[in-house]
């Protein structure tokens, strides 16, 4: 059996469809507070709605060590996919409790249980990008600078963790993925760049960065998981380009305005801190904060060569991810 953590978010959904889909016996750990709905409608978009019935779900969280040490007794392999996305600085001990902690925990118990492997889902945002001026690859180190936002550092300390656990006999594997493009839950996440252009987004980054499908994602993890290789990092990425060029695709696949409007620094500084201003007057976290408006201005050029020569990989072009997942949010809109 395989013990999965963050089953009901985007790339965890993605993962149980894949694994499912070859009988593999699968145990997810949701939170009490969370919905199933985006994993379910992952499986019904892809005609797999009964296996979505084979899903063993726990109740939980990753703090919860009892409930960790009985879920991960019974199964041989992990793949540790939750975690705590969130720029805002009020999240930071939410950051340290749920990234850095939960994952200590998780690796912690998979040595004292003999797990076979175990598969980590980190982040393009631990890699050095700020330590090269070149493309970034599996061999680039993590630079602290003022540049990092905390959930950078929460999953750098992360992996240092996975990393501890491999010094103490457990095989695992590190995947760093770049911007994830897939069907998840439209208005959080990276979900939200579908959401926010179909209605009517007008500014545009001038950043560059690396995008990849969910698909990609989950069925390159699937892979490692089972395949004779293990104390190593994977980038994942299939395509670096700019945000510009993401925005006008999917404008251009709902047929709708493209964003026409360049993000300046000096627009990028006013905009976040209307932002600021207009969440503390209406009560909620700001859309855009200032971590999220310096990464838009960055150009990072990411290298995938590492995982597609292993395994022989290719990864699905934009203009197929995009003119797909459009599709599959015009058919939610209803």
């Amino acid at each position: 059996m395989i013990f999965i953590t963050g089953g009901t978010g985007l790339v965890g959904s993605h993962i149980l469809l894949q694994l499912c889909q070859k009988g593999e016996r699968v145990l997810a750990l949701r939170r009490n507070s969370s919905t199933l709905e985006i994993c379910r409608r992952v499986f019904s978009q892809n005609n797999s709605k009964d296996l979505f019935k084979s899903i063993d779900w726990v109740n939980g969280d990753l703090n919860n060590i009892p409930m960790l040490e009985k879920c991960i007794s019974r199964c041989e392999y992990v793949i540790h996919a939750a975690a705590l996305v969130s720029f805002h600085p009020e999240d930071k001990k939410k950051l340290v409790d749920i990234n850095i902690n939960g994952t200590a925990n998780v690796m912690n118990i998979s040595i004292d249980f003999g797990i076979k492997k175990c598969v980590y889902v980190s982040s393009i945002a631990t890699l050095g990008r700020n330590s090269t001026d070149e493309i970034v690859d599996e061999n680039c180190n993590f630079k602290l600078s003022n540049l990092e936002s905390n959930y950078s550092i929460s999953k750098y300390m992360a992996e240092q963790e996975v990393w501890r656990a491999s010094n103490e006999g457990l095989d695992v594997i590190i995947v760093n993925p770049s911007v994830i493009l897939g069907p998840g839950d439209w208005v959080k996440g990276s979900s939200r760049i579908f959401h926010s252009i179909y209605k009517g987004l007008r500014f545009f980054p001038p950043g560059k960065t690396g995008f990849v499908d969910v698909y990609d994602v989950s069925a390159i993890i699937v892979k490692l998981l089972f395949l004779k290789v293990s104390n190593e990092r994977f980038i994942l990425n299939g395509i670096n380009t700019s945000y510009e060029s993401v925005f006008n695709l999917i404008a251009d696949n709902f047929n709708i305005k493209r964003p026409n409007i360049r993000v300046t620094p000096f627009l990028k500084e006013i905009g976040w801190r209307i932002e600021k201003f207009r969440s503390l007057i209406l009560q909620r976290k700001s859309l855009i904060t200032k971590e999220t408006a310096e990464s838009g201005m960055r150009e990072s050029t990411f290298s995938s060569k590492k995982v597609e020569k292993l395994l022989n990989y290719k990864f699905r072009t934009l203009d197929d991810t995009v003119a797909n997942y459009c599709k599959m949010y015009i058919k939610d809109l209803g």
